[in-house]
């Protein structure tokens, strides 16, 4: 507060940009050096923890149940052909052949209901006339399979081996870098709505806190109240930015410490560098916008209460833009590409995910200023919306109005 009181006197000669950076360096100064920043820098970690232990679990689990057998309960030299033949070509089908156990002669379905045997099927009868016992899915999953294994299963021993194939590999093809930069596209938009979503609701946390404490009254009274929503705005972003810059030198520590362990993106059409450069523009932009919206919920709220029901229908309604942006994936060049990159919301993540298919430069630069006057626009309007009712109030004894009735409804006068 030292920095809002040593400018009283000349907040005369402030400029509103020069009043929003005060307050910008006095809130991000605040919150860097608070003890909770370290447990903000900490908290995404445990859902990253708990995710990647739930998906070594599950996937543990997986395949240990989820790979089911196939029990082959023929007369034993029948068996060791079937055995023979799984044997050559379970290298080359691997998933799609399952994995055989040989039973002794009994009740077929008895042997599917044992416990200490996870059998999707048994195979009974003989090669020439085989029957294949099991669940309809399972025995139709693999009734082409089996046939296959079978036919192998009777191949007479004189019957020469399939020719030797020659395999030439190429270092990429056409379709092979489509699909792998369309993970590395997938990815970005991940990564970017995660960070924009995580790191927006600060704004709301911080304007409700400070309201109740009136500590909106002593900015207002000091500098503009447009500069205090520029400022809170900037604040939060600049704090959003050392989070993930933290947060981006701890996971490339861990990439490195992992070395080939975890799996490497292919290169964007843009090349890293300008691809992450274009991140952080993106990032900045997508946070501006939301952040926008979220500060203006923040000045129509009195509570924690009404900002989780305000804030609920802005977070749905941006889940639905992340999926409307990833769809156009695969509508490249239609209109739905188009009209996710021209809707403000939808633009950083359509335009980040086109980085990773065009080299183009120059519709990055073009989305970069609409996205900007897309900024300036909702700033605007929310700084007015800030401006009229965050330093609304009245009577002790008036009937206290609804949201809908505090946003759009006539202003009423202060006492």
């Amino acid at each position: 507060m030292s920095d809002i009181h040593a400018t009283d006197a000349h907040t005369g000669r402030l400029s509103r940009w020069q009043a929003a950076m005060v307050i910008a360096r006095r809130d991000f100064l605040a919150i860097l050096l608070s003890r909770t920043f370290i447990f903000f820098l900490l908290g995404p970690l445990f859902p990253i923890v708990v995710g990647v232990l739930a998906g070594g679990i599950g996937s543990s689990v997986r395949d240990q149940v989820d790979r089911a057998e196939l029990g082959v309960m023929l007369a034993p030299a029948e068996a060791a052909q079937v055995e023979t033949a799984h044997a050559r070509l379970f290298p080359q089908l691997d998933a799609a052949l399952p994995a055989i156990q040989l039973l002794d002669s009994g009740d077929p379905s008895a042997a599917l209901k044992q416990n200490d045997r996870n059998l999707g099927a048994v195979l009974t009868g003989s090669i020439a006339k085989p029957e294949l016992i099991g669940t309809e899915d399972q025995i139709v999953a693999w009734e082409g399979p089996i046939g296959l294994l079978l036919a192998e299963a009777k191949r007479p021993d004189a019957v020469p081996q399939p020719p030797s194939i020659t395999l030439v590999a190429t270092s990429s093809s056409t379709a092979d870098v489509t699909r792998s930069r369309l993970a590395t596209a997938q990815s970005g938009q991940v990564l970017l709505f995660l960070l924009i979503m995580l790191l927006a609701g600060m704004v709301l946390s911080n304007l409700v806190e400070e309201k109740g404490n009136k500590v909106i009254e002593i900015l207002a009274a000091a500098v503009p109240m447009e500069s205090v929503f520029l400022g809170k705005l900037f604040a939060m972003l600049a704090v959003s930015m050392v989070g993930v810059a933290v947060w981006g030198i701890v996971g490339g520590a861990i990439h490195y410490a992992a070395g080939n362990s975890i799996p490497v993106l292919t290169e964007p059409a843009v090349g890293w560098p300008l691809f992450f450069l274009l991140g952080v523009i993106y990032f900045a932009m997508g946070y501006l916008l939301l952040g926008s919206v979220f500060l203006a919920i923040g000045s129509l709220a009195t509570t924690v209460r009404e900002v989780q029901t305000l804030s609920m229908p802005v977070t749905m309604l941006q889940l639905m833009v992340f999926f409307f942006a990833s769809y156009a994936l695969a509508a490249t060049g239609s209109w739905v590409e188009w009209a996710a990159i021209v809707i403000p919301f939808s633009s950083p993540f359509a335009m980040f995910a086109r980085a990773a298919f065009d080299g183009a430069i120059w519709p990055h630069l073009l989305a970069i200023a609409w996205q900007a006057l897309c900024v300036g626009i909702f700033v605007t309007m929310g700084a007015r919306l800030f401006r009229r009712w965050v330093m609304k109030s009245g009577p002790r004894g008036a009937k206290k109005r609804s949201v809908w009735s505090r946003a759009f409804g006539p202003k009423s006068k202060p006492t």
